[in-house]
């Protein structure tokens, strides 16, 4: 959780507020996301945020098992056949997994800022990738 957009939860009860809200958006068109399981177990989550931005986080016990990658890549599949034009991606620069991940998978940078986000009590950099999946440039 370390590089996430929130601090980790604190009770069950904020966990499921953050579940409702990742259905509604589903829901209601503005994004896509999907469970991750690996041996009949959930080792994670991937999707679109605003249908643009990607979006994912894994268990580290399943970290170098090319199980992200192959998530990332069907986000992408799914984006470009829905027909979104490209993908943005918004990453703490620390999160070096994170950034060869993406970069793996197509994402090229665009753009650093500073002191973009608080999480808790701690101001966090951006790191900007876009991926293209306009296949007729």
């Amino acid at each position: 959780m370390r590089f996430w957009s929130t601090p980790p939860h604190q009770s069950i009860a904020e966990t499921e507020k953050f579940v409702r809200n990742t259905i509604k958006t589903t829901e209601e068109g503005r994004g896509d996301d999907f469970v991750v399981l690996y041996q009949n177990r959930v080792v994670g989550k991937a999707g679109l945020w605003d249908n643009q931005e990607i979006g994912f986080i894994f268990s580290p016990s399943v970290w170098g098992m090319g199980i992200a990658s192959e998530a990332v890549q069907a986000i992408l599949k799914r984006a470009a056949e829905r027909g979104i034009p490209k993908v943005l991606a918004d990453v703490d620069p620390r999160n070096e997994r994170s950034i060869r991940l993406l970069t793996k998978n197509g994402f090229v940078e665009t753009g650093r800022k500073e002191r973009t986000m608080q999480v808790g009590d701690e101001w966090v950099d951006s790191v900007y990738f876009e991926a293209n999946l306009n296949t007729k440039e």
